[in-house]
């Protein structure tokens, strides 16, 4: 993150302005992040069930 200072002062607006998107670029990735690994949990616990429906079948027979 850049900040800029003059001679004078800080400009806060730009600061602000590159904090706010900083924080949307955080945020975009932590949720890309998240859905990954969610679906990859998802996908193991479905892999879990189907591995327990064929042993039932099996079972059954």
């Amino acid at each position: 993150m850049l900040l800029l200072l003059t001679a004078d002062s800080f400009h806060v607006g730009d600061i602000m302005f590159q904090l706010f998107f900083f924080i949307i670029i955080v945020a975009a990735v932590t949720g890309i992040v998240s859905y990954v690994k969610k679906e990859k949990n998802k996908n193991k616990q479905l892999h879990r069930m189907e591995q327990k429906l064929d042993e039932l079948l099996e079972r059954k027979k």
